[in-house]
Protein backbone atom coordinates (compact mmCIF):
# COMPACT_ATOMS: atom_id res chain seq x y z
CA UNK A 1 0.00 0.00 0.00
CA UNK A 2 2.98 2.28 0.42
CA UNK A 3 3.25 2.65 -3.36
CA UNK A 4 -0.36 3.73 -3.91
CA UNK A 5 -0.97 7.40 -4.76
CA UNK A 6 -1.83 9.74 -1.88
CA UNK A 7 -5.40 10.48 -2.90
CA UNK A 8 -8.92 9.33 -2.11
CA UNK A 9 -9.34 5.74 -3.26
CA UNK A 10 -12.40 3.62 -3.92
CA UNK A 11 -12.12 -0.10 -3.32
CA UNK A 12 -11.45 -2.71 -0.68
CA UNK A 13 -9.87 -1.63 2.60
CA UNK A 14 -6.86 -3.73 3.59
CA UNK A 15 -4.67 -3.98 6.64
CA UNK A 16 -1.07 -5.05 7.16
CA UNK A 17 -0.43 -8.67 8.19
CA UNK A 18 0.03 -9.36 11.87
CA UNK A 19 3.78 -9.80 11.48
CA UNK A 20 4.00 -6.26 9.99
CA UNK A 21 6.10 -7.58 7.08
CA UNK A 22 5.45 -5.65 3.90
CA UNK A 23 4.32 -7.77 0.98
CA UNK A 24 4.61 -6.95 -2.68
CA UNK A 25 1.26 -8.52 -3.56
CA UNK A 26 -2.09 -7.21 -2.38
CA UNK A 27 -3.42 -10.76 -2.15
CA UNK A 28 -1.42 -11.32 1.01
CA UNK A 29 -3.23 -8.50 2.83
CA UNK A 30 -6.39 -9.65 4.67
CA UNK A 31 -9.58 -7.87 3.60
CA UNK A 32 -11.30 -5.88 6.35
CA UNK A 33 -14.62 -6.41 4.58
CA UNK A 34 -14.15 -10.18 4.88
CA UNK A 35 -13.08 -9.94 8.51
CA UNK A 36 -16.08 -7.72 9.29
CA UNK A 37 -18.48 -10.51 8.32
CA UNK A 38 -17.43 -12.41 11.44
CA UNK A 39 -17.16 -9.41 13.76
CA UNK A 40 -19.10 -9.25 17.01
CA UNK A 41 -22.40 -7.36 17.08
CA UNK A 42 -20.83 -5.01 19.61
CA UNK A 43 -18.16 -4.12 17.03
CA UNK A 44 -20.13 -3.20 13.87
CA UNK A 45 -18.26 -3.09 10.53
CA UNK A 46 -19.86 0.22 9.63
CA UNK A 47 -20.71 3.19 11.83
CA UNK A 48 -23.87 5.23 11.44
CA UNK A 49 -23.37 8.56 9.76
CA UNK A 50 -24.31 11.17 12.37
CA UNK A 51 -23.95 14.82 11.39
CA UNK A 52 -23.42 17.72 13.76
CA UNK A 53 -26.73 19.32 12.77
CA UNK A 54 -28.71 16.12 13.45
CA UNK A 55 -31.05 15.95 16.44
CA UNK A 56 -29.47 14.41 19.51
CA UNK A 57 -32.58 14.54 21.71
CA UNK A 58 -35.62 16.62 22.60
CA UNK A 59 -35.78 18.48 25.88
CA UNK A 60 -38.78 20.32 27.30
CA UNK A 61 -38.77 23.95 28.42
CA UNK A 62 -39.62 24.52 32.08
CA UNK A 63 -43.21 25.66 31.56
CA UNK A 64 -43.14 28.26 34.34
CA UNK A 65 -45.10 30.88 32.35
CA UNK A 66 -47.05 28.56 30.04
CA UNK A 67 -47.15 25.06 28.64
CA UNK A 68 -43.76 23.33 28.21
CA UNK A 69 -42.47 23.07 24.63
CA UNK A 70 -40.25 20.32 23.25
CA UNK A 71 -37.05 21.99 22.05
CA UNK A 72 -34.48 20.32 19.82
CA UNK A 73 -30.94 19.67 21.03
CA UNK A 74 -28.56 18.97 18.16
CA UNK A 75 -25.20 17.20 18.45
CA UNK A 76 -23.55 20.52 17.52
CA UNK A 77 -25.11 22.42 20.42
CA UNK A 78 -24.27 19.62 22.84
CA UNK A 79 -20.64 19.64 21.69
CA UNK A 80 -20.59 23.44 22.00
CA UNK A 81 -21.60 23.03 25.63
CA UNK A 82 -18.77 20.54 26.09
CA UNK A 83 -16.18 22.99 24.79
CA UNK A 84 -17.70 26.30 25.89
CA UNK A 85 -19.15 25.58 29.34
CA UNK A 86 -17.17 22.44 30.14
CA UNK A 87 -13.81 23.30 28.62
CA UNK A 88 -13.76 27.07 29.04
CA UNK A 89 -15.83 27.52 32.19
CA UNK A 90 -15.78 24.45 34.45
CA UNK A 91 -12.34 23.14 33.45
CA UNK A 92 -12.45 19.80 35.27
CA UNK A 93 -9.45 17.49 35.58
CA UNK A 94 -9.43 13.71 35.06
CA UNK A 95 -9.16 13.29 38.84
CA UNK A 96 -12.29 15.39 39.50
CA UNK A 97 -15.77 14.20 40.46
CA UNK A 98 -18.84 16.32 39.69
CA UNK A 99 -21.89 15.74 41.91
CA UNK A 100 -25.29 16.15 40.23
CA UNK A 101 -28.63 15.75 42.03
CA UNK A 102 -30.75 17.26 39.22
CA UNK A 103 -32.92 15.07 36.96
CA UNK A 104 -31.30 13.96 33.71
CA UNK A 105 -34.17 15.41 31.68
CA UNK A 106 -32.88 18.84 32.71
CA UNK A 107 -30.16 20.43 30.57
CA UNK A 108 -28.02 21.30 33.59
CA UNK A 109 -27.65 17.56 34.15
CA UNK A 110 -27.81 15.97 30.70
CA UNK A 111 -25.87 18.65 28.84
CA UNK A 112 -23.85 20.82 31.24
CA UNK A 113 -22.84 18.18 33.79
CA UNK A 114 -22.33 15.22 31.47
CA UNK A 115 -20.45 17.16 28.78
CA UNK A 116 -18.18 18.82 31.36
CA UNK A 117 -17.28 15.41 32.77
CA UNK A 118 -16.71 13.79 29.36
CA UNK A 119 -14.56 16.69 28.14
CA UNK A 120 -12.12 16.04 30.99
CA UNK A 121 -12.45 12.28 31.42
CA UNK A 122 -13.67 12.97 34.96
CA UNK A 123 -16.31 11.20 37.09
CA UNK A 124 -20.04 11.99 37.38
CA UNK A 125 -21.68 11.19 40.74
CA UNK A 126 -25.47 11.08 40.43
CA UNK A 127 -27.70 11.80 43.41
CA UNK A 128 -31.21 10.36 43.35
CA UNK A 129 -32.78 13.75 44.11
CA UNK A 130 -32.02 17.04 45.79
CA UNK A 131 -32.25 16.98 49.57
CA UNK A 132 -31.20 19.88 51.77
CA UNK A 133 -30.44 17.56 54.68
CA UNK A 134 -28.40 15.09 52.60
CA UNK A 135 -26.72 17.42 50.12
CA UNK A 136 -23.40 18.12 51.84
CA UNK A 137 -23.04 14.62 53.26
CA UNK A 138 -23.42 13.19 49.74
CA UNK A 139 -20.92 15.72 48.36
CA UNK A 140 -18.43 14.65 51.03
CA UNK A 141 -19.15 10.92 50.62
CA UNK A 142 -18.61 11.02 46.83
CA UNK A 143 -15.42 13.11 47.28
CA UNK A 144 -16.87 15.60 44.80
CA UNK A 145 -14.68 18.49 43.72
CA UNK A 146 -17.50 20.18 41.79
CA UNK A 147 -21.28 20.24 41.71
CA UNK A 148 -24.03 21.60 39.48
CA UNK A 149 -26.73 23.95 40.77
CA UNK A 150 -29.77 25.99 39.89
CA UNK A 151 -30.58 29.21 41.72
CA UNK A 152 -33.25 27.89 44.07
CA UNK A 153 -30.96 25.06 45.19
CA UNK A 154 -28.44 27.62 46.43
CA UNK A 155 -31.09 29.52 48.38
CA UNK A 156 -32.37 26.33 50.03
CA UNK A 157 -28.85 25.50 51.18
CA UNK A 158 -28.37 28.98 52.62
CA UNK A 159 -31.65 28.81 54.53
CA UNK A 160 -30.68 25.49 56.14
CA UNK A 161 -29.00 25.38 59.57
CA UNK A 162 -25.21 25.21 59.50
CA UNK A 163 -23.61 21.77 59.74
CA UNK A 164 -19.96 20.60 59.78
CA UNK A 165 -20.23 18.79 56.43
CA UNK A 166 -20.74 22.05 54.56
CA UNK A 167 -17.09 22.94 55.28
CA UNK A 168 -15.61 19.43 55.12
CA UNK A 169 -16.01 19.06 51.36
CA UNK A 170 -13.39 19.26 48.60
CA UNK A 171 -15.48 21.34 46.17
CA UNK A 172 -13.34 23.66 44.06
CA UNK A 173 -15.85 24.87 41.46
CA UNK A 174 -19.63 24.95 41.01
CA UNK A 175 -21.47 25.35 37.71
CA UNK A 176 -25.05 26.38 37.12
CA UNK A 177 -27.39 29.28 36.53
CA UNK A 178 -29.65 31.50 38.60
CA UNK A 179 -27.38 32.33 41.56
CA UNK A 180 -28.92 35.64 42.59
CA UNK A 181 -26.60 38.64 43.07
CA UNK A 182 -27.95 39.34 46.57
CA UNK A 183 -26.85 35.92 47.89
CA UNK A 184 -23.73 35.40 45.71
CA UNK A 185 -21.19 36.57 48.29
CA UNK A 186 -22.91 34.91 51.25
CA UNK A 187 -23.11 31.60 49.35
CA UNK A 188 -19.45 31.51 48.34
CA UNK A 189 -18.18 32.62 51.76
CA UNK A 190 -20.32 30.33 53.90
CA UNK A 191 -19.58 27.21 51.87
CA UNK A 192 -16.01 28.05 50.87
CA UNK A 193 -16.63 28.02 47.10
CA UNK A 194 -13.60 29.38 45.27
CA UNK A 195 -14.95 29.49 41.73
CA UNK A 196 -18.49 29.98 40.38
CA UNK A 197 -18.97 29.02 36.72
CA UNK A 198 -22.34 30.76 36.43
CA UNK A 199 -23.75 30.61 32.91
CA UNK A 200 -26.75 31.82 30.95
CA UNK A 201 -28.52 29.50 28.57
CA UNK A 202 -31.92 28.05 27.76
CA UNK A 203 -33.09 24.69 26.46
CA UNK A 204 -33.67 26.16 23.01
CA UNK A 205 -31.16 29.04 22.96
CA UNK A 206 -28.50 28.99 20.24
CA UNK A 207 -25.69 30.34 22.43
CA UNK A 208 -24.60 30.48 26.04
CA UNK A 209 -22.73 32.86 28.31
CA UNK A 210 -20.19 31.46 30.77
CA UNK A 211 -18.38 33.11 33.69
CA UNK A 212 -14.96 31.96 32.52
CA UNK A 213 -13.10 34.73 34.41
CA UNK A 214 -14.65 33.93 37.82
CA UNK A 215 -16.14 37.40 38.26
CA UNK A 216 -18.86 38.10 40.82
CA UNK A 217 -22.53 38.54 39.92
CA UNK A 218 -22.34 37.89 36.20
CA UNK A 219 -23.55 35.26 33.77
CA UNK A 220 -20.30 35.71 31.89
CA UNK A 221 -19.23 36.16 28.32
CA UNK A 222 -19.98 34.75 24.88
CA UNK A 223 -17.98 34.99 21.64
CA UNK A 224 -21.14 34.75 19.52
CA UNK A 225 -23.22 37.77 18.38
CA UNK A 226 -26.04 38.99 20.60
CA UNK A 227 -27.92 42.21 21.32
CA UNK A 228 -29.64 43.69 24.37
CA UNK A 229 -32.50 45.83 23.09
CA UNK A 230 -35.24 48.13 24.35
CA UNK A 231 -38.63 46.46 24.78
CA UNK A 232 -42.27 47.32 25.47
CA UNK A 233 -43.32 45.79 28.83
CA UNK A 234 -46.98 45.82 27.78
CA UNK A 235 -46.65 43.98 24.47
CA UNK A 236 -43.45 42.22 25.63
CA UNK A 237 -41.96 42.86 22.19
CA UNK A 238 -38.85 44.77 21.07
CA UNK A 239 -39.39 48.46 20.37
CA UNK A 240 -38.78 49.53 16.78
CA UNK A 241 -37.59 52.98 15.73
CA UNK A 242 -39.39 55.03 13.06
CA UNK A 243 -37.00 53.39 10.59
CA UNK A 244 -38.29 49.98 11.64
CA UNK A 245 -35.12 48.85 13.41
CA UNK A 246 -34.44 47.82 16.99
CA UNK A 247 -32.56 49.97 19.49
CA UNK A 248 -29.75 48.57 21.65
CA UNK A 249 -29.61 49.66 25.29
CA UNK A 250 -26.58 51.28 26.89
CA UNK A 251 -24.10 49.54 29.18
CA UNK A 252 -25.61 49.25 32.65
CA UNK A 253 -29.20 49.18 31.38
CA UNK A 254 -31.62 46.25 31.34
CA UNK A 255 -33.07 45.07 28.05
CA UNK A 256 -34.38 42.09 26.13
CA UNK A 257 -31.70 39.60 25.09
CA UNK A 258 -31.64 38.59 21.42
CA UNK A 259 -29.16 36.11 19.94
CA UNK A 260 -28.24 36.20 16.27
CA UNK A 261 -29.14 33.19 14.14
CA UNK A 262 -26.24 32.23 11.85
CA UNK A 263 -24.78 29.09 10.31
CA UNK A 264 -22.35 28.98 13.26
CA UNK A 265 -25.15 29.37 15.81
CA UNK A 266 -28.36 28.02 14.25
CA UNK A 267 -31.68 28.08 16.06
CA UNK A 268 -32.90 24.47 16.20
CA UNK A 269 -36.33 25.51 17.46
CA UNK A 270 -39.17 23.33 18.70
CA UNK A 271 -41.13 20.39 17.35
CA UNK A 272 -43.92 22.90 16.56
CA UNK A 273 -42.91 25.01 13.50
CA UNK A 274 -45.33 27.81 14.44
CA UNK A 275 -43.84 28.06 17.93
CA UNK A 276 -40.37 28.17 16.36
CA UNK A 277 -41.26 31.05 14.03
CA UNK A 278 -42.86 33.06 16.85
CA UNK A 279 -39.50 33.20 18.63
CA UNK A 280 -37.64 34.65 15.62
CA UNK A 281 -37.25 38.42 15.21
CA UNK A 282 -36.56 39.36 11.59
CA UNK A 283 -35.13 42.54 10.03
CA UNK A 284 -33.96 43.68 13.46
CA UNK A 285 -30.97 45.80 12.46
CA UNK A 286 -30.77 45.27 8.71
CA UNK A 287 -32.90 43.62 6.03
CA UNK A 288 -32.79 39.83 6.13
CA UNK A 289 -31.19 39.31 9.53
CA UNK A 290 -32.77 36.92 12.05
CA UNK A 291 -32.52 36.84 15.84
CA UNK A 292 -33.81 34.46 18.51
CA UNK A 293 -35.98 36.18 21.12
CA UNK A 294 -34.90 34.63 24.42
CA UNK A 295 -37.74 36.24 26.37
CA UNK A 296 -35.20 37.07 29.08
CA UNK A 297 -34.18 40.44 30.46
CA UNK A 298 -30.48 40.94 31.14
CA UNK A 299 -28.29 43.78 32.29
CA UNK A 300 -25.68 44.76 29.73
CA UNK A 301 -22.39 44.83 31.67
CA UNK A 302 -19.95 45.62 28.89
CA UNK A 303 -17.06 43.57 27.50
CA UNK A 304 -19.61 41.09 26.10
CA UNK A 305 -20.81 40.24 29.63
CA UNK A 306 -24.42 40.17 30.86
CA UNK A 307 -26.21 39.52 34.15
CA UNK A 308 -29.61 37.85 34.21
CA UNK A 309 -32.38 40.18 35.44
CA UNK A 310 -35.77 38.50 34.93
CA UNK A 311 -38.05 36.57 32.63
CA UNK A 312 -39.95 38.96 30.37
CA UNK A 313 -43.27 37.30 31.19
CA UNK A 314 -42.57 37.79 34.89
CA UNK A 315 -41.87 41.51 34.65
CA UNK A 316 -44.82 43.89 34.82
CA UNK A 317 -45.45 47.63 34.67
CA UNK A 318 -47.07 49.53 37.53
CA UNK A 319 -47.40 53.29 38.06
CA UNK A 320 -45.35 53.87 34.92
CA UNK A 321 -42.41 51.81 36.15
CA UNK A 322 -41.09 48.34 35.32
CA UNK A 323 -41.15 45.92 38.25
CA UNK A 324 -38.70 43.00 38.28
CA UNK A 325 -40.20 40.08 40.17
CA UNK A 326 -36.80 38.72 41.16
CA UNK A 327 -36.01 41.94 43.04
CA UNK A 328 -39.31 41.83 44.95
CA UNK A 329 -39.00 38.10 45.71
CA UNK A 330 -35.50 38.68 47.08
CA UNK A 331 -36.76 41.45 49.38
CA UNK A 332 -39.61 39.27 50.66
CA UNK A 333 -37.41 36.26 51.45
CA UNK A 334 -35.04 38.49 53.43
CA UNK A 335 -37.82 38.80 56.03
CA UNK A 336 -37.19 36.24 58.81
CA UNK A 337 -40.80 34.96 58.78
CA UNK A 338 -40.96 34.31 55.02
CA UNK A 339 -39.48 31.11 53.61
CA UNK A 340 -40.53 31.40 49.94
CA UNK A 341 -42.19 34.03 47.77
CA UNK A 342 -43.63 34.15 44.26
CA UNK A 343 -44.36 37.58 42.76
CA UNK A 344 -46.53 38.33 39.72
CA UNK A 345 -48.65 41.12 38.27
CA UNK A 346 -52.47 41.26 38.47
CA UNK A 347 -55.00 43.56 36.84
CA UNK A 348 -56.94 45.93 39.11
CA UNK A 349 -60.10 47.41 37.52
CA UNK A 350 -59.85 51.14 36.97
CA UNK A 351 -56.06 51.22 36.90
CA UNK A 352 -53.37 51.06 34.25
CA UNK A 353 -50.73 48.35 34.20
CA UNK A 354 -50.57 45.51 36.70
CA UNK A 355 -50.26 45.68 40.46
CA UNK A 356 -47.81 43.51 42.33
CA UNK A 357 -49.10 40.44 44.14
CA UNK A 358 -47.04 38.02 46.20
CA UNK A 359 -47.84 34.47 47.26
CA UNK A 360 -45.70 33.70 50.30
CA UNK A 361 -44.98 30.61 52.36
CA UNK A 362 -44.18 31.37 55.97
CA UNK A 363 -41.48 29.71 58.02
CA UNK A 364 -42.87 26.84 60.09
CA UNK A 365 -44.44 28.23 63.25
CA UNK A 366 -44.37 31.86 62.07
CA UNK A 367 -47.40 34.16 61.85
CA UNK A 368 -47.88 36.86 59.25
CA UNK A 369 -47.01 40.30 60.62
CA UNK A 370 -48.89 42.83 58.43
CA UNK A 371 -47.17 45.95 59.78
CA UNK A 372 -43.74 44.36 60.07
CA UNK A 373 -43.75 43.02 56.50
CA UNK A 374 -44.97 46.36 55.13
CA UNK A 375 -42.18 48.25 56.92
CA UNK A 376 -39.63 45.67 55.76
CA UNK A 377 -40.62 46.07 52.11
CA UNK A 378 -40.93 49.87 52.18
CA UNK A 379 -37.33 50.06 53.44
CA UNK A 380 -36.00 47.86 50.65
CA UNK A 381 -38.10 48.61 47.58
CA UNK A 382 -39.28 51.68 45.68
CA UNK A 383 -42.95 52.42 46.31
CA UNK A 384 -44.16 51.11 42.96
CA UNK A 385 -42.48 47.72 43.57
CA UNK A 386 -44.05 47.02 46.99
CA UNK A 387 -46.71 44.32 46.42
CA UNK A 388 -50.27 45.60 46.72
CA UNK A 389 -51.56 42.13 47.61
CA UNK A 390 -50.10 39.31 49.69
CA UNK A 391 -51.52 35.79 49.69
CA UNK A 392 -50.45 33.31 52.37
CA UNK A 393 -50.05 29.80 50.93
CA UNK A 394 -49.09 26.45 52.41
CA UNK A 395 -46.72 25.44 49.62
CA UNK A 396 -45.15 27.01 46.53
CA UNK A 397 -45.97 24.85 43.52
CA UNK A 398 -42.78 24.25 41.55
CA UNK A 399 -41.46 22.39 38.54
CA UNK A 400 -39.09 19.45 39.03
CA UNK A 401 -36.21 21.92 38.81
CA UNK A 402 -37.56 24.21 41.55
CA UNK A 403 -38.98 26.92 39.30
CA UNK A 404 -42.21 28.45 40.59
CA UNK A 405 -45.42 27.86 38.65
CA UNK A 406 -47.01 31.30 38.29
CA UNK A 407 -49.69 30.78 35.65
CA UNK A 408 -52.37 29.46 38.02
CA UNK A 409 -51.57 32.03 40.69
CA UNK A 410 -51.75 34.85 38.15
CA UNK A 411 -55.09 33.60 36.80
CA UNK A 412 -56.61 33.39 40.29
CA UNK A 413 -55.37 36.86 41.23
CA UNK A 414 -57.23 38.29 44.22
CA UNK A 415 -60.61 36.84 43.23
CA UNK A 416 -62.25 35.87 46.53
CA UNK A 417 -64.30 33.27 44.67
CA UNK A 418 -61.14 31.44 43.61
CA UNK A 419 -58.80 32.14 46.52
CA UNK A 420 -59.50 30.54 49.89
CA UNK A 421 -56.07 31.35 51.35
CA UNK A 422 -55.59 34.32 53.73
CA UNK A 423 -55.37 37.43 51.56
CA UNK A 424 -54.09 40.90 52.46
CA UNK A 425 -54.06 44.28 50.72
CA UNK A 426 -51.94 47.39 51.31
CA UNK A 427 -54.21 50.47 51.48
CA UNK A 428 -51.36 52.57 52.89
CA UNK A 429 -47.62 52.25 53.39
CA UNK A 430 -48.05 51.55 57.11
CA UNK A 431 -49.59 48.08 57.18
CA UNK A 432 -51.35 45.35 55.25
CA UNK A 433 -54.99 44.66 56.14
CA UNK A 434 -57.25 41.70 55.42
CA UNK A 435 -58.67 41.84 51.92
CA UNK A 436 -62.37 42.66 51.70
CA UNK A 437 -64.65 41.88 48.70
CA UNK A 438 -65.63 45.53 48.20
CA UNK A 439 -62.02 46.59 47.63
CA UNK A 440 -62.00 46.39 43.77
CA UNK A 441 -65.18 48.45 43.61
CA UNK A 442 -63.77 51.04 45.99
CA UNK A 443 -60.72 51.39 43.73
CA UNK A 444 -62.82 51.66 40.57
CA UNK A 445 -65.06 54.33 42.13
CA UNK A 446 -62.11 56.32 43.44
CA UNK A 447 -63.00 55.75 47.08
CA UNK A 448 -59.62 54.08 47.54
CA UNK A 449 -56.57 55.47 45.78
CA UNK A 450 -53.61 53.27 44.96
Amino acid sequence: LHSLPKQDLRGTVLRLPDDQVRSDTLAEYPSLAELARYARDSDPPQCAQVRAADKAFYIFTSGTTGLPKASTMSHLRWLKSMTGIGGLGVRLRPSDTLYCCLPLYHNNALTVSLSSVLSAGATLALGRSFSVSRFWSEVVRTEATAFVYIGELCRYLLNAPEKPAEREHQVRVVVGNGLRPEIWTEFTRRFGIRRVAEFYGASECNLAFINALNLDRTAGITPLPFAVVAYDPVTEQPVRTPAGRLRKVKTGEVGLLLTKITHRSPFDGYTDPDATEQKVIRDAFKPGDAWFNTGDLVRKQGWNHVAFADRLGDTFRWKGENVATTEVEAALTEHPDIEQAVVYGVTVPGTDGKAGMAAVKLVDGAKFDPAGVAAHLVQRLPGYAVPLFIRIIDEVQQTSTFKSRKVELRNEGFDAGKVSDPLYVLPSRETYVEFYPEYPGDVASGKVRI
